[in-house]
């Protein structure tokens, strides 16, 4: 099977892109925009629309591949790489990268992936995170037609992995709208919930962690009203680092703090990811560590997740060999390629530390759906719900793409038993 043309449609994510900075030094809400100054290189403004682009190939045969460039809603922070708008990277794709694609054979996904990954651009620079990330989303979805397959049995066998015909558990994020959008994960019986987006000290979180106190308090309570007894999430809550700014980064505090938050969670096992944000990654690793065993030391059964500072494969690895943390959060745009997220997880997995294959709410349906196959092939603990921050439609995505695969499977797993004498 050959690439016989390669073109490049802008798209809309299913959030926005939000300057980070300019949140945390107190822009003001309106609406569903932001009133202040923008903060970060790059933006026109504090909130702005979050823009795709998806990468297509014409396939011999009449076949058609694609996959979603996509970036993170807080791109340009924590180290990672700048906007990404879609007039900028069209020329890109359609100019640069298609000449040296047109003509080629889909071969083996993991080494075409990690080929396009390591390409510089014009000026010798590493490819944008989101171009590669989109770029290997369609070379998985070629190889998969190539060989008539689903997309995780291509990385299963790829990566000579068992596919275990049960689903991963589902992250679902509810954006600003807390309250009500727990709800709706809650009656959808998310297996992971809120996220919260806790990125704000005087707002979100309490100037002594009140308002978050308050919040998770109210979620133990609301789980049991509209889920049941037999409904135990797990609680997973972002705050973005602003525990460091509230408590000045005195790890004592923040322990401390952390203890009254697991204690209002229980009987639900409560993960917080973000604590602190300290400016670099050395720096992050080093604190999220010494948290980790204050964490530990008390017994709350809190567990720390990293996020922050930990953008690449290599990054990955530095966090889980330090031991930073509980459980790593794989934000798969940031990795660029989709097998580096693949490696990242297994990766993690072998070290006996807790993998969450993340994302962003920025991102499309189609990267949600590709995601999904990398999940169902790698098995992380759990896997994000996305794109948006509504609830509805992340879970919906992810959780039908997965229930097809699973369907399609056990299909071809039946089948397959049927004709064995």
């Amino acid at each position: 099977m050959i690439i016989e043309q390669v073109l490049a449609a802008p798209g809309l994510t299913g959030f926005f892109f939000d300057d980070q900075l300019a949140i945390k030094m107190g822009a003001v809400e309106d609406g569903a925009a932001y009133r202040g100054r923008p903060r970060t290189e790059g933006f026109s403004q504090v909130r702005q629309r979050g823009e795709s682009l998806s990468i297509i190939f014409l396939l011999s045969g009449g076949e058609i591949a694609f996959g979603d460039c996509a970036a993170v809603q807080y791109s340009g922070a924590g180290g990672r790489d700048p906007l990404f708008l879609a007039e900028k990277f069209a020329p890109v794709v359609e100019e640069y990268l298609a000449p040296q694609l047109v003509g080629r054979e889909i071969g083996s996904f993991r080494e075409m992936a990690a080929e396009f990954d390591s390409l510089p651009d014009k000026e010798g620079r590493r490819l944008h995170t989101a171009l590669r990330y989109g770029l290997s989303q369609v070379l998985l979805h070629a190889a998969a037609l190539k060989q008539r397959k689903l997309m995780c049995e291509v990385l299963a066998e790829e990566y000579g992995l068992p596919l275990i015909l049960e689903p991963v558990p589902i992250f679902a994020q509810t954006g600003d709208e807390r309250y009500t959008n727990a709800d709706k994960a809650i009656i959808k019986r998310a297996d992971v919930l809120p996220h919260g987006l806790i990125n704000n000290v005087h707002s979100k979180l309490g100037a002594r962690g009140e308002k978050l106190l308050e919040y998770v308090r109210w979620l133990r309570k609301r789980v049991a009203e509209l889920g049941g007894g037999s409904y135990r999430p797990v609680l997973h809550v972002d705050v973005y680092g602003t525990l460091g700014l509230a408590f000045d980064n005195d790890l004592d505090r923040i322990s401390s703090y952390l203890g009254r938050l697991g204690a209002a969670a229980a009987p639900l096992k409560l993960r917080l990811e973000g604590p602190v944000d300290m400016g670099s990654k050395e720096r992050q690793i080093e604190a999220l560590l010494k948290l980790k065993e204050k964490v530990d030391a008390q017994g709350s059964g809190v567990e720390i997740v990293a996020d922050e500072w930990c953008n690449t494969l290599e990054d990955v690895r530095d966090f889980v060999d330090a031991g930073a943390a509980h459980m790593i959060q794989v934000k798969t745009p940031d990795l660029g390629g989709l097998h580096n997220s693949i490696e990242a997880i297994l990766y993690a997995k072998e070290h006996g530390v807790g993998a969450y294959l993340g994302g962003s709410c920025n991102e499309t349906d189609r990267s949600a759906q590709v995601c999904v196959h990398a999940a169902l092939a790698v098995r992380p603990d759990q896997m994000l719900a996305k794109p948006g921050m509504g609830v509805d439609e992340g879970m919906m995505v992810v959780f039908n793409e997965m229930q097809r695969a699973l369907r399609i499977l056990k299909f071809k797993e039946k089948a397959g038993a049927e004709k064995r004498p």
